[in-house]
């Protein structure tokens, strides 16, 4: 991924303006809402009960009396965390396992990717309740379910980069010197697969957003007093008469990020993939 791609992925054009725009301002929210709201997330302004938004509660507030804005910044914090971290899990496991799959090949090969399978077959939902079953409801348990299946698609993709490349010149000539398997894979296919993989990992981010806030919302996820998008958007369902804006912001920034995410994910992988750049002209 060379530093023009990612440049002209960004700031190539209005779309790529937009989108590097909203997350810059969703990223904003999240570490600045804090320092710019007199209002703190759990804070009850018992005079402005589902009050719309306005000069004293710029999001409104919800039907307890709760600030939108300082909880809409406490959910960006939570929801982006969360996506952040789950992706890097995904990654330092779907990288490795791929490379490695990929480049030993045979039964090693076979029985990875049939472990991949298997794991496909397991509804995503039913894994969540098992980890909060057995370990309670933790939000830290969203970053290793999410992380834990996320990382399949991307095992595939990385094995399928590390079959084209692995007789590559520059590995038969590290063979040859007498590097090991694992050298190999982390020292010279890893580097040379991860154009591909970063692109995927760009379109893995709105995906766990949207899983996070998914389970959020069935109430498996983060729970009260903190909150996430997921948590939002519940409240706002159950006063979307009432008080529409309760639903409607958190949606919207949901909506935004995950359109803006996409998007970048799409213009880069267009960068990276001749084909798909000469098909698009």
């Amino acid at each position: 991924m060379t530093p023009f791609a990612v440049r002209h992925a960004l700031f190539g054009d209005a779309a790529g303006w937009l989108s590097s725009g909203l997350l810059l301002m969703v990223t904003a929210l999240a570490l600045l809402g804090p320092l710019v709201t007199p209002w703190a997330g759990d804070a009850i302004d018992w005079n402005a009960l589902e009050t719309p938004p306005g000069a004293a509660h710029w999001f409104g507030t919800d039907m307890i009396g709760r600030d939108l804005f300082a909880r809409a910044a406490e959910g960006a914090r939570v929801s982006l965390a969360i996506a952040l971290i789950a992706t890097g899990v995904s990654m330092l496991i779907g990288i490795p396992w791929g490379a490695l799959a990929g480049f030993v090949g045979g039964r090693t090969d076979l029985v990875m990717m049939r472990i991949v399978d298997v794991l496909y077959g397991l509804p995503f939902v039913l894994v969540v309740i098992l980890l909060v079953v057995v370990f309670g409801r933790n939000p830290y348990l969203l970053f290793v379910g999410l992380g834990a299946v996320f990382w399949l698609d991307l095992a595939r993709i990385v094995r399928g980069q590390t079959l084209r490349v692995r007789e590559a010149l520059f590995v038969s000539a590290a063979r040859l010197l007498g590097a090991s398997t694992p050298r190999i894979v982390f020292r010279h296919l890893v580097p040379n697969v991860a154009g591909p993989a970063i692109v995927h990992v760009t379109l893995t981010l709105p995906g766990v957003i949207l899983a996070e806030s998914f389970i959020s919302f069935l109430g498996l996820g983060v729970q009260e007093p903190a909150t996430s998008w997921g948590v939002l958007i519940a409240d706002g369902v159950q006063s979307m008469e009432s008080a529409p804006w309760a639903l409607v912001v958190p949606a919207l920034l949901l909506g935004a990020t995950v359109w803006a995410a996409n998007m970048l994910g799409d213009r880069l992988r267009d960068q990276l993939d001749p084909q798909t750049r000469a098909a698009g002209r």
